[in-house]
């Protein structure tokens, strides 16, 4: 029993999804689209799509959006949040922010590109029918950054619709693509196999199993290629040839220990149980919490029996069985530490996500029952999206704490604004007030000043235009003039005449030079606009920045109020959403470990009888020996 459902372990590799690399973004000439850019790559999508989002709202709501950087990249900007959307896991979402330009008036290849973005966003959702459509609509030019995603796309969402014709005829073109052969090779033998080309399909994957790669995805297609085809060659009742390809595997990649356990049935299968002994002796040595060394525990002792190695045979049986009830433990544990709620603490720990492989280290933590099996949990593609789900939900969660905080913080600082302000602007205003009147006041004369310039050019009035000490001459003549008007003497007279002559030239200078004079008021009264103009700048400057600062205080209280509300509402609804989601978890965390607890108890149960077995036989090996 336990040998036919290794070999149905086989059956169940499908054909392997890839994900399109990420993008390498040109320079963004926008400074927000760098900085959304930033964020992606630090894995902040929230903030990234946050930031871009609003950079494209402000955009086009502009006036001349030409004027704006981001017109440059806006398409290219527009991709990019449907890419940070996808990779938030906001499908729908995603998927209208690529439409929309699929939609829009842009030329072919930028049609074709939005197309296949939005493929990749269907396929992700797993709409395979949907992503057909979309694929199909890519005709004409590809730009050539994508040309080989595209093709791996196609192909893929060939497959999976049953259009095994043109799947084969993509693969078998995508080749030839560096960087893709592994893929286009592994796809290609299923899409073989799924057409009834078992021989070819077969042959396929062999050559994807045999890739020459450096890189870990590449290697992990060659293991998965190597594992697919061994096991359906033991299926298949070839487990001689099965063996060469399961000895293929690395001895240390993900895959491994499944290899080891079909490596040894192989053996088993053509009676070669002492070579089955090889790979199941290594096998049993490794974490006992995996499905394949649990099954192996019982494949090792089960060899020994068959090489009529009973007592050795019964003690595999023991340690299997001291180790199964081990497992059981850790699972009840598991279970009770589940039902106590600390696996959702353990979920969420800083200390375990500072390392890249956080999962794996979650089971190393100290004292946490909770973590035994997480990584087979997370190898469900229900459980891993749920807890993505979760992972989101706590960090929106620590992000609404922070805004609350940032709410209280900016509060206190309206608070202290408002009362520095309310000491300093009393006296700023009293003091403004003065120069305001005093501004008000030499405007009015600069206006009378500039009528009365324009009433000289209709009626001319050349004593408006002398100059101080002219007006000071005409005075003192006038005084001198009246002084001697009645002094009939020769030395009078002689007066009068000068007094007379001094007028008659200052009139006549007055007079003949009033074009120049009125031209030269006018040149001064222009040099005053500047000044005018210039005092009028500080005027609205001053206006301006007591505004803002009154405003920087002021009319606050509702808005803040108001924010508080949406974060309370919001942080009440993560809340409950996180309890969902992780009684979610938890329930199906609950449902796997039964399950395994189950199977475990099976094992147990074989293990029993099988030392019993193992003890009669060894004890007539004995009394037959002492006959």
């Amino acid at each position: 029993m336990v040998r036919r459902s290794l070999c149905l372990v086989g059956l169940c590799v499908g054909p392997m999804v890839l994900a399109a690399p990420p993008e390498n973004k040109a320079l963004a000439k926008d400074l927000y689209l760098g900085e959304a850019y930033y964020q992606a790559a630090q894995g902040n999508y929230f903030d990234a799509i946050s930031r871009l989002d609003t950079e494209l709202w402000q955009f086009y709501r502009l006036d001349d959006p030409k004027l704006d950087p981001l017109h440059y990249q806006v398409n290219k900007a527009n991709f990019s949040v449907g890419d940070f959307e996808l990779s938030y896991r906001m499908h729908q979402q995603a998927g209208r922010a690529v439409k929309a330009v699929l939609e829009g008036n842009v030329d072919e290849a930028t049609r074709n590109e939005a197309a296949w973005r939005l493929g990749r966003i269907l396929m992700q959702k797993g709409d395979v029918g949907a992503a057909l459509a979309a694929v199909e609509k890519i005709k004409g030019r590809i730009p050539e950054k994508i040309r080989a995603e595209e093709q791996l796309l196609r192909g893929q969402v060939y497959l999976h619709t049953g259009r095994f014709a043109g799947a084969i005829k993509t693969f078998e073109g995508l080749k030839s693509e560096k960087g893709f052969e592994g893929f286009a090779a592994y796809n290609l033998g299923i899409a073989l196999v799924l057409s009834s080309q078992e021989t070819t399909g077969l042959a396929e994957l062999a050559k994807a199993g045999s890739l020459s790669a450096d890189d870990e995805a590449n290697l992990a297609i060659k293991d998965k290629a190597n594992l697919l085809l061994g096991s359906r060659l033991i299926a298949a009742g070839r487990p001689a040839e099965a063996k060469q390809y399961l000895d293929r595997v690395r001895v240390s990649g993900p895959y491994s220990n499944r290899a080891l356990l079909s490596s040894g049935w192989a053996d088993a299968a053509e009676g070669k149980f002492d070579s089955a002994l090889v790979p199941w002796s290594t096998l049993i040595e490794r974490n006992s919490t995996d499905k394949a060394v649990q099954e192996g525990l019982l494949g090792a002792p089960f060899a020994y029996s068959k090489l009529t190695l009973h007592g050795r045979a019964a003690k595999l049986y023991a340690t299997a069985l001291q180790t199964f009830g081990a497992e059981i433990g850790k699972l009840d544990a598991s279970l009770k530490s589940i039902r106590d709620g600390k696996f959702r603490a353990a979920l969420v720990r800083d200390e375990a996500k500072l390392d890249s492989a956080w999962v794996v280290k979650l089971r190393e933590l100290p004292e946490a029952p909770e973590t035994h099996y997480l990584l087979e949990l997370l190898a469900s593609d229900d459980f891993q999206e749920s807890l993505q789900n979760y992972f989101d939900l706590e960090q929106l969660r620590r992000k609404l704490v922070a805004w609350s905080e940032s709410i209280d913080s900016f509060a206190e600082l309206i608070e202290l604004r408002g009362r520095y302000y309310g000491a300093e602007l009393p006296a700023i205003d009293k003091r403004f007030k003065e120069l305001d009147s005093q501004l008000r006041l030499r405007m009015e004369q600069r206006r009378v000043l500039h009528e009365r310039l324009q009433q000289l050019l209709v009626a001319p009035r050349p004593d408006f235009l002398q100059t101080a000490d002219e007006r000071v001459t005409r005075e003192r003549l006038m005084q001198l003039s009246e002084r001697y008007k009645n002094d009939t003497s020769t030395t009078g007279q002689d007066v009068r005449r000068r007094i007379e002559r001094l007028q008659g030239m200052l009139h006549f200078e007055i007079h003949t030079t009033y074009n120049s004079r009125l031209t030269s008021a006018y040149k001064h009264l222009h040099e005053l606009d500047a000044d005018v103009e210039r005092l009028n700048t500080i005027h609205r400057s001053f206006v301006r920045s007591r505004q803002a600062a009154t405003q920087s205080h002021k009319g606050y209280d509702k808005q803040l109020g108001a924010l508080r509300r949406k974060v309370r509402e919001a942080q009440d609804m993560v809340a409950t959403l996180m309890a969902r989601q992780g009684h979610v978890l938890e329930a199906m965390a609950v449902q796997e470990l039964d399950q395994r607890r189950l199977r475990l108890e099976e094992y147990q149960v074989q293990a029993r009888f099988a030392l019993a077995e193992s003890y009669d036989k060894a004890d007539k090996d004995r009394e037959g020996g002492m006959k």
